[in-house]
């Protein structure tokens, strides 16, 4: 535990950091799963319209610094990917 005042309120912000990081990576992998499931379904429309969602999650997540550039782009690449395959 820490005895310094700036040291207490550093422990602090990283809770409120990581509980918000934790509901983004949720938010992303919940755009993704939703993604998935009209692949699976075979809508491709429904698709089309939940691969934007998911992009446009993945790049606000990374923009705010969650997740790793890179990581982003091989998520987008991947779903973009896979409804390439699909259709």
């Amino acid at each position: 535990m820490a005895n310094i005042k700036s040291a207490m309120k550093r422990a602090n912000v990283i809770r409120i950091r990581t509980k918000r990081n934790a509901a983004y990576r949720s938010m992303m992998k919940t755009a993704i799963r939703r993604f998935e499931v009209a692949l699976k379904t075979g809508d491709l429309e429904k698709a089309r319209g939940d691969l934007q969602k998911a992009l446009r999650t993945i790049d606000k997540i990374e923009t705010k610094g969650v997740i790793h550039k890179n990581t982003a782009n091989r998520k987008k690449s991947r779903l973009a990917k896979a409804l390439n395959r699909a259709s």
